[in-house]
């Protein structure tokens, strides 16, 4: 076929009429109709649809989407290619990319202000815990302050020092076994009241232990003459120690935390076994003596200055001394007697002042100290000036 002929057959179908482009322009127009028979085809529009969105171009810019106008065609017949030219030829040239928008940077939240901790008062103490060491102690936030971690008890242990006084003097008065009960419940609370300073708690095996040496003892003073009430109190001391031993050998704690519980059960036990002293001296230098206590812890919980407070609670002691022996045997000897309970009893407040200070501790050991400590003193100067 010449050139004539494929010519007038391309004038017969309408190629190259398109935009006044002649031979040259029929792969362009081939392409176009291609693309539209195919959209037709495949993506059919409802009867009421009139715009739709075109992605067409170099970049994905979503800001410019031209509106294009579909007309509804059988899907039998086919487009000419110059309705194809006349519906593409408003399409703008993509000659370029249409650059993005630019992107803000969200701004930063701001920070929000901590609230600030409450701070507790200088007089206040924080309730104790229950599961040991948790917390920051007031002793530890003095020392971190630069302050002294010695806290004395105050007022109300130094009160219920003083009726526990008041109950073991009346008990002595009237007998041994009446003595017996308010012993009992100054060995409960020196045994639980010495864990608790030391930091352990709960130890209940631990007071178990030491309150249980503590009747022993208590039972054994009472089973023996007075001759024989001191060897009892010290053989229930030194087979408490050595059972105490032997219970820690069996523990499977570290090292550290088992030599920790041993010192702080043999101390708990001991002190509480030394209380039993009340039983073995004599009758006179317990009245005297726990009056003594009494007073000079009283005194001591008044509000003066160190040194003041101190010889004012010495006087105390010293004074109530001398009251209580012109009512019993002692006479004015009470005067000594009072005035080394009096020391004995300053030196309990100083230890229950240390270390772990709380109100617990206050209320068990800043209590019950004073008049354990005291006990060695009252035996022995009892007997002495009896």
């Amino acid at each position: 076929m010449s050139d004539d002929q494929y010519y007038q057959r391309d004038q017969q179908h309408g190629y190259g009429q398109g935009h006044g482009q002649g031979y040259g322009s029929e792969p362009h127009a081939q392409q176009q109709y291609g693309q539209q028979h195919y959209q037709q085809q495949h993506y059919q529009e409802p009867a009421n649809t009139q715009d739709a969105q075109t992605w067409q171009g170099q970049t994905w810019d979503t800001q410019y989407q031209p509106q294009v106008q579909h007309q509804q065609q059988p899907h039998h017949q086919q487009p000419h290619p110059q309705q194809v030219a006349a519906e593409t030829a408003y399409l703008p040239q993509q000659s370029g990319a249409y650059p993005l928008p630019p992107e803000t940077p969200a701004p930063a939240p701001e920070p929000v202000p901590a609230a600030p901790a409450a701070t507790p008062a200088p007089d206040s103490y924080s309730a104790p815990t229950t599961m040991g060491n948790a917390r920051i102690t007031d002793a530890q936030r003095a020392r971190a302050e630069g302050r002294s971690p010695i806290i004395p008890p105050g007022a109300q242990p130094a009160g219920l020092t003083a009726v526990l006084a008041l109950l073991l003097a009346g008990g002595a008065a009237v007998g041994p076994y009446a003595l017996l009960v308010p012993l009992v419940i100054l060995q409960a609370v020196t045994a639980a009241g010495w864990f608790r300073l030391n930091g352990m708690w709960p130890a209940r095996q631990g007071i178990a232990l030491a309150f249980a040496g503590a009747l022993v003892a208590d039972v054994a003073v009472l089973a023996v003459d007075d001759e024989y009430a001191l060897p009892a109190i010290l053989g229930s001391l030194g087979a408490w120690v050595l059972l105490t031993v032997v219970l820690q050998l069996r523990s499977y704690a570290g090292a550290d935390e088992r030599m920790q519980g041993l010192m702080a059960t043999v101390a708990s036990a001991s002190l509480a076994i030394i209380a039993t002293g009340n039983l073995a001296a004599a009758p006179d230098a317990v009245v005297v003596g726990a009056l003594a206590v009494a007073a000079a812890t009283v005194a001591r919980a008044l509000p003066l200055p160190g040194p003041a407070s101190i010889v004012v609670a010495l006087a105390a002691g010293a004074g109530a001394g001398i009251l209580a022996g012109g009512l019993t045997d002692i006479g004015g000897q009470g005067a000594l007697l009072g005035l080394g309970a009096g020391v004995c009893a300053l030196i309990g407040l100083r230890v229950a002042s240390y270390d772990y200070p709380s109100r617990f501790v206050h209320m068990t050991a800043g209590v019950a100290l004073p008049l354990t400590v005291a006990v060695p003193a009252i035996y022995v100067l009892g007997r002495a000036l009896a």
